[in-house]
C-alpha cells in the first residue's frame, strides 16, 4: 500500500503500528480497494497472515477484517515456531533469509485448499513472505498472493 515513513497511507500505518496498536478501518477498506484493482484473477479462497510474537493480535485482527470485507474465511493457518531477530536488524539478505529459515510451520487443521491471500503489516526484507509462500505452496495451496501495508526497506522498489 506504501513506504514506510512517505507520508499518506504510511502516516495512517505507523500511528495504528505504534500509537492505536490496532490497524483503523479506514486501512481495512483502502488494502481491500487496492487489491480488488490489482488482482485480475479468481478471488482468493481465504486468507492468512504472518504470526509475530512481538505484536500480539494486531495484524490477525486487521487480517479478520479485511477478510470479512473481502467476503472470504480468515483462518490464521501460520504459526511462528520459534523465536526471530527483527529482519531489520540483519545485515545482509543472507542473514535475513537464514534468520525466517525454520521459523514458521502450517497449522494443518486451519489451512485450506485453492489460493490464498497472506498479508502482514510491514515488510522489511521479503524473506518472511518467502519462507510462508513455499511453506503454504508445499502444503497444498494452488497460488499465494502476499499482500503487505507498508515497505520498510530502503533496499527495495
Amino acid at each position: 500500500l506504501c513506504r514506510w515513513g512517505d507520508g499518506g497511507w504510511s502516516d495512517v500505518v505507523k500511528r495504528g503500528k505504534q500509537e492505536d496498536h490496532h490497524f483503523s478501518d479506514d486501512l481495512v477498506e483502502v488494502l481491500a480497494s487496492r487489491f480488488e484493482e490489482w488482482h485480475t484473477g479468481e478471488h482468493p479462497a481465504w486468507l492468512t497472515c504472518v504470526p509475530s510474537t512481538r505484536s500480539g493480535e494486531l495484524v490477525p485482527d486487521f487480517a479478520q477484517r479485511l477478510a470479512d470485507r473481502l467476503g472470504i474465511p480468515f483462518r490464521a493457518a501460520v504459526r511462528k515456531a520459534r523465536d526471530t531477530a527483527r529482519q531489520m536488524e540483519m545485515q545482509n539478505t543472507h542473514q535475513q533469509g537464514a534468520n525466517v529459515r525454520g521459523a514458521f510451520e502450517i497449522v494443518e487443521d486451519l489451512w485450506l485448499p485453492g489460493s490464498v491471500l497472506l498479508v502482514d503489516d510491514i515488510v522489511d526484507s521479503r524473506w518472511t513472505f518467502t519462507v510462508i509462500v513455499a511453506l503454504l505452496k508445499l502444503q497444498g495451496c494452488e497460488a499465494v498472493h502476499p499482500l503487505a501495508l507498508a515497505l520498510n526497506s530502503p533496499r527495495m522498489d
